[in-house]
């Protein structure tokens, strides 16, 4: 971790509907995200950012428990007395992504990368508003719902938030399609949500657009995500991860 880390990035892997176990010492959700982890300190080294993951209590997330959204907002809480009130964005898969979403309302959040989330029609969407929200999934997805993605996108637009949706053409929900770019989109877009670089042109366009849009909510993911210019220049920060 960076000396004085003046921004942080949480990783949330997947799990399942409903389980009390403890995730083991060999949690293949867990693993799945280790390329993920790689890819944002890679993309974040120069800058001082802090790259963790959160560590869940139970495999489920158990109905009207959220275990996995409690855990993450612990995690925050934990983040936030380490670190102070740092801008965190948090990269979540599956459940993980919907903890992400659930726990986006936590005041040091400001914007969150949803992988192939699950998204019912029952979760609440109004934390978001003021957050900056990139969500992608795979139209081959038969785990979770690429259409209610996109329900829940255009949810947490009108409810306030700034929302960009990817498509990523040709890959399911384990995200091993297509794997670098899926690694390099979500390090890219999370390091464009921390001011560390330019966000793609139409992902800038899509989170300015107003409440009431249904746009760009399935933009096509390009296949080599395209090297942005860099950003405005951020303060100088630590360097490492």
């Amino acid at each position: 971790m960076p000396e004085r880390p003046g921004a942080a990035v949480l990783v949330l892997h997947g799990g399942q509907e409903h389980s009390l176990s403890r995730p083991g010492p060999i949690n293949l959700a867990g693993l799945r995200m280790a390329g993920f982890v790689h890819a944002l300190r890679r993309e974040t080294a120069a800058a001082g950012v802090a790259v963790g993951t959160v560590r869940y209590r139970h495999r489920g997330w158990n109905g009207e428990r959220a275990d996995a959204a409690r855990d993450a907002i612990a995690a925050l809480d934990d983040l936030a007395e380490e670190l102070g009130p740092v801008p965190t964005v948090l990269v979540g898969h599956s459940m993980g992504g919907r903890a992400a979403l659930r726990a986006a309302g936590h005041p040091t959040v400001t914007g969150v990368v949803a992988l192939a989330p699950w998204c019912p029609a029952e979760d609440p969407c109004e934390q978001l508003a003021g957050r900056d929200v990139l969500m992608l999934h795979g139209d081959l997805d038969r785990i979770t719902s690429p259409a209610d993605t996109r329900a829940f996108a255009a949810r947490g637009r009108a409810a306030g938030a700034r929302v960009c949706g990817y498509t990523v053409v040709g890959t399911g929900h384990t995200l091993m399609r297509r794997i670098g770019d899926w690694h390099r989109a979500t390090a890219r877009l999370s390091a464009g949500l921390l001011g560390l670089r330019e966000l793609p042109p139409e992902a800038a366009s899509a989170l300015a657009l107003p409440a009431d849009s249904t746009g760009s909510l399935d933009l096509p993911l390009p296949v080599h995500p395209r090297t942005a210019p860099a950003g405005r220049p951020s303060r100088p920060l630590p360097t490492d991860a």
